[in-house]
């Protein structure tokens, strides 16, 4: 079993809503591109018919779900243009 500890420094500083809004979406999206990395590298790696079905479907889902969030940091202006670059390998699967 797989155990984690966060170390984290408490200061008297409190955290608006909207910067706790940015911070969990930019850790989505940071979790949903490594999850498109491993679901790419497992598709990569099998033979069985049914296991490329399964990755095809994990694949899509997980590219529907980075999209969602784009569109979620896009409402609330948090990502500069740079981030959002056109020419990205995602934007291109998911456009």
């Amino acid at each position: 079993m797989k155990i984690c500890f966060r170390q984290t420094i408490y200061n008297h500083q409190t955290v608006s809503e909207k910067e706790l809004q940015k911070n969990n979406i930019l850790a989505d999206l940071d979790k949903t591109r490594r999850a498109l990395e491993d679901a790419y590298a497992g598709f990569d790696s099998v033979t069985d018919p049914d296991l490329i079905d399964c990755y095809i479907y994990e694949v899509n889902s997980v590219l529907k779900r980075y999209k969602f969030l784009l569109e979620q940091a896009a409402k609330i202006n948090l990502l500069p243009e740079e981030k959002l670059n056109p020419e990205s390998p995602i934007n291109a699967l998911i456009g």
